[in-house]
């Protein structure tokens, strides 16, 4: 969560906001705005696209309102500002006017990177950068984030399911932990709290589908998947959530580092910590040549299911039997 600015931190200075992250940038935008409102409730709030700019537009922006003593001016797309108004930005950075907050919204890339690195000179300038969040654990600590701004403990496992339920949208995320701090204040969020909220999207069952698998709750699993394609879950979804379990365990098998420490053990991995744990007992069920005919199998049903396969259902159950059935082969 983007904590807000005080006003001398926005009044008479330039926000600049840079990255790809647009969730996180209308963030900084509205926490900007409500600064300047708490300060002046009858302050005046404009908003443009760089494109659209004149001088005489940029400077009526700019300039003190003649309604109001406060404004909070914002500037979008600021890579698309026209060259001959670069001079202008650049002047009235170094310069800004005591009442008037100026936000510059730059999305990322190298259009206007010129203009970029000469203002982060200027000590009128305060950038906030909102980097584009990658990978599975990016997201899971955007979440964690989310849930401590709120006041609230969010589990490792909770917040991977979170995640894998919800998917890879930030926007979708902070309303999730903001609704499940919500309905449990106080109180740590734990995966079963989560599965109970959101244990019915597709990305979930297939989630839980390849854990019961490669624990060895085959009648689990099978429930599940029945569950899960009841319900629309995309076989490929399944597949795919098999396929990631599976090299998981396969990559521990392999592994030199088996046992080591958790920390040393989860960067082989290319997992968090706390999931080795996980792995660890899963791959206790199993062998190097039973994971490798499992990822054959895997294989196949993915190859199936995108198209050379008329029945989805059946592809999907014989792919759990027969995981079932070389986990128990290998024991």
């Amino acid at each position: 969560m983007v904590k807000a600015p005080s006003a001398s931190q926005v009044l008479g200075r330039i926000t600049l906001v840079t990255g790809k992250e647009e969730f996180l940038n209308e963030r900084t935008v509205s926490s900007v705005r409500q600064t300047v409102r708490a300060h002046d409730a009858e302050g005046e709030f404009s908003e443009a696209l760089a494109s659209e700019l004149t001088a005489s537009s940029l400077e009526e922006m700019s300039a003190p309102s003649l309604f109001s003593s406060t404004r909070c001016a914002v500037v979008r797309s600021l890579e698309d500002l026209p060259e001959e108004l670069h001079e202008r930005v650049l002047d009235y950075a170094a310069a800004p006017v005591e009442d008037v907050a100026l936000v510059l919204m730059h999305g990322g890339g190298p259009k206007g990177s010129g203009l970029l690195t000469k203002l982060r000179k200027l000590p009128s300038v305060t950038e906030v950068k909102a980097a584009e969040v990658k990978y599975a654990s990016g997201f899971q600590d955007f979440a964690k984030g989310e849930f401590a701004h709120w006041g609230a403990r969010i589990a490792p496992d909770a917040v991977e399911f979170l995640v894998v339920a919800v998917g890879q949208d930030l926007r979708a995320l902070s309303a999730a932990a903001h609704q499940l701090t919500s309905d449990f204040p106080g109180e740590q969020i734990t995966l079963e709290v989560v599965k109970r909220y959101f244990g019915g999207r597709a990305e979930a069952k297939s989630f839980a589908v390849a854990d019961a698998v490669m624990s060895g709750h085959t009648a689990q699993a099978l429930e599940e998947l029945r569950w899960a394609l009841d319900g629309g879950t995309p076989g490929v979804l399944v597949t795919s959530a098999v396929a990631g379990s599976v090299r998981s365990v396969a990559k521990f098998l392999g592994s030199t580092n088996r046992g080591g420490r958790d920390g040393d053990l989860a960067r082989d991995l290319g997992v968090p910590p706390w999931k080795v744990k996980s792995i660890r007992s899963q791959a206790r069920g199993w062998d190097e040549q039973g994971i490798s005919q499992a990822l054959g199998a895997v294989a196949r049903a993915d190859a199936d299911i995108k198209g050379a396969a008329h029945d989805a259902n059946y592809t999907l159950e014989r792919l759990v039997l027969t995981l079932a059935q070389l986990r128990l082969s290998a024991r």
